[in-house]
């Protein structure tokens, strides 16, 4: 079902609402592509050579200072590149299991997180998320009073699929109830930067006193996809995370690590983000009207305070995998709930 959901998704005549991917319209292409071309010219041989494991040092310092402005230290050295968020996760994943260690994680939760925990032979321990709230604590608690848990998997802020995010308390609740069983966090930020008003929400990491967590994120959601540049911030598992990288795909690509270092340093993220973060909450709010609308009675829909993914609940007479046949006849793709 992914694996149909994904490949939809790249049918042009298909209106691809089944993948949490950014509309190609609304990114500045023409910026990138401008300073790609630079850059490339600027750092002529640098651009087509690897750049080991930690990565551009340059995006690194940028991506410091923006965590930092976003209320969590962290040093250059203690980020690496990975190529997007999903590697970064699988790296976090790899270092802190071993094949058969049980992993707790929110449901739902993206789909493509748990294809990697099936392929790395992971048990998949499911914690229920409120839409508004996110990830249950009590359920969290019970679960590893339990079971014996290896890590927790989570996404704090705008969760693919439900939005929800977590209060700073919820939060910082949460990396101390998981450090209470020295038990890691790896934290899905890819959203992060999507707030639709206010000041962007604090990171988990932020309230790491212990090494534990481990912050995954990109710009995959925000502004590049095809890029294929994240980052992780590994805390204690930071040297063994690194090691991974180098061993699995060497090096992630260095001409787009040159490009967005130099996009973040000269402002342009920021003037970016004022915009999109406007477009998107527009988005959200007209897709949630519209479904609330023509739906049939009795459908409830999410309502995220940032990120670009609704989660539409149907009247329980109505087959969600129907639903997704019918709309694809109809041109159109969506992502069952079951592939949650």
């Amino acid at each position: 079902l992914v694996m149909m959901i994904m490949g939809d998704a790249r049918n042009p005549n298909l209106v691809p609402l089944g993948l949490a991917a950014p509309n190609p319209a609304n990114l500045p292409a023409d910026r990138l592509n401008r300073i790609l071309a630079s850059v490339s010219r600027t750092h002529r041989d640098q651009g087509i050579s690897y750049d080991f494991p930690p990565g551009c040092e340059r995006l690194r310092i940028q991506l410091a200072q923006r965590a930092l402005q976003a209320g969590c230290t962290l040093a250059p050295d203690q980020i690496a590149i990975t190529s997007g968020c999903l590697e970064a996760v699988m790296l976090a994943l790899r270092a802190v299991c071993r094949p058969g260690d049980t992993v707790a994680i929110e449901s739902p939760i993206f789909y493509n997180l748990l294809q990697v925990m099936e392929m790395l032979d992971l048990q998949a321990l499911e914690i229920p998320s409120h839409p508004e709230h996110g990830l249950s604590l009590s359920a969290l608690r019970y679960a590893l009073e339990h079971n014996r848990v290896h890590a927790c998997l989570a996404i704090p802020n705008f969760n693919n699929p439900l939005g929800s995010c977590m209060t700073d308390g919820k939060k910082k609740e949460l990396v101390q109830l998981l450090a209470e069983h020295a038990i890691p966090l790896i934290e899905n930020d890819v959203y992060g930067d999507l707030n639709f008003s206010g000041q962007r929400p604090t990171m988990a990491k932020s309230f790491d006193r212990d090494g534990l967590v481990i912050h995954c994120s990109s710009f995959s959601k925000t502004l590049a996809p095809g890029y294929r540049v994240g980052w992780v911030a590994g805390g204690r598992f930071q040297e063994k995370i690194e090691r991974l990288k180098a061993v699995s795909t060497i090096a992630a690509a260095t001409l787009p690590q040159l490009a967005l270092a130099e996009f973040l340093a000269t402002g342009g993220y920021d003037q970016y983000l004022r915009k999109i973060r406007w477009v998107y909450s527009r988005q959200v709010a007209l897709m949630a009207e519209t479904v609330e609308r023509t739906f049939p009675s009795g459908t409830r829909v999410s309502s995220p305070t940032g990120g670009f993914v609704l989660w539409v609940e149907l009247p329980r007479q109505c087959n969600a995998i129907r639903l997704y046949e019918l709309a694809l006849k109809a041109g159109i793709t969506i992502a069952p709930g079951q592939s949650f």
